[in-house]
């Protein structure tokens, strides 16, 4: 178990279908309702929600994985970082073309959604913006 003495924080992303990363990590940056923060060991406790986009992990001062998240909820404390996820993907494993249809298809849907529809498409407008910036795509400005 990680904790302030060792200078590490233990790293747990979970999503619907099973655990997904479970390692001791110097520091976890996660995409925040409010902005990306960084938990360390020794973290003051938090509980919010995540948006879409990339954590990283860093190790040795460099990151050692980028993973993308569609959102979720997070929580932080001395010692842990526990992610919920509806997904995630290695941002390795993304590929530009697919998120960039990825955002046409969801802003054709939302020019489309009637008002029923709308939160919903405008949730996945910004999880398809995200995922291009994730994978380096191009077509990310709306």
């Amino acid at each position: 178990m990680a904790d302030a003495a060792t200078n590490k924080v233990a790293f747990e992303l979970v999503t619907p279908t099973a655990l997904a990363i479970s390692e001791d990590v110097d520091m976890v940056v996660v995409p925040g309702s409010e902005g990306d923060f960084g938990v360390l060991a020794g973290h003051t406790p938090i509980l919010t929600t995540v948006r879409p986009g990339v954590i990283n992990m860093y190790t040795g001062g460099a990151i050692t994985k980028s993973l993308f998240v569609e959102g979720g909820f997070a929580e932080a404390n001395p010692e842990r970082c526990t992610v919920l996820a509806e997904s995630a993907t290695d941002v390795s494993e993304l590929s530009a073309a697919d998120a960039e249809a990825r955002l046409t298809a969801a802003r054709e849907a939302l020019a489309s959604a009637d008002e029923d529809a709308k939160e919903a498409a405008e949730k996945e407008l910004r999880i398809a913006e995200e995922m291009v910036r994730a994978a380096g795509g191009s077509a990310a400005q709306h």
